[in-house]
């Protein structure tokens, strides 16, 4: 069983809290959590996010700025937390979500799909690689990750990451 990528926008202050941590207990605390945010404001990346952070950055978990704050970049919330909530929650800011909509705007997929490897994606152990298909599946992902960052860059929005057991 591998997982699964959810991406939320939010201001940075909800409810009058600052604070990222408290922030992702009052939202991802409840549990029909999706149901309460217009769909505009979550992308689900399902099984795909980790081979989509490898067409950006070319490593499975980590990379440069602002390539891999669109998936795996940002502030994990939930190191000792994860029980709590059931979930890994990983937190960007908004000026890194800027940052990353910039880039995602300036790169277009026919550039990050050059990597598209199954072999070496498997190799450096990214999840469902042999079952990833770049056209049907990575394409649409990565439109919808740009438009989401995007809108959330033009709000000043932060974006919560939440990675859950798929299936």
């Amino acid at each position: 069983m591998g997982l699964a990528m959810t991406c939320l926008r939010l201001p940075p202050t909800l409810e009058g809290e600052p604070d990222p941590f408290r922030i992702a207990r009052l939202v991802f605390g409840i549990a029909d959590w999706r149901r309460r945010h217009p769909a505009e404001q979550i992308v689900d990346l399902g099984a795909a996010w980790q081979a989509l952070h490898y067409l950006l950055t070319g490593d499975a978990w980590e990379g440069r700025g602002p390539a891999a704050d669109v998936v795996c970049g940002g502030r994990l919330l939930t190191e000792d937390g994860a029980d709590e909530l059931g979930m890994d929650v990983i937190y960007l800011e908004p000026e890194r979500v800027a940052a990353a909509a910039e880039h995602l705007a300036e790169t277009p997929f026919e550039t990050i799909a050059e990597r598209f490897d199954p072999a070496a994606m498997a190799a450096a152990e990214v999840q469902d690689a042999a079952d990833m298909d770049r056209d049907r599946v990575l394409a649409p992902a990565y439109a919808r990750v740009t438009a989401f960052f995007t809108e959330a860059a033009a709000d000043r929005q932060a974006v919560f990451k939440v990675l859950t057991a798929a299936g």
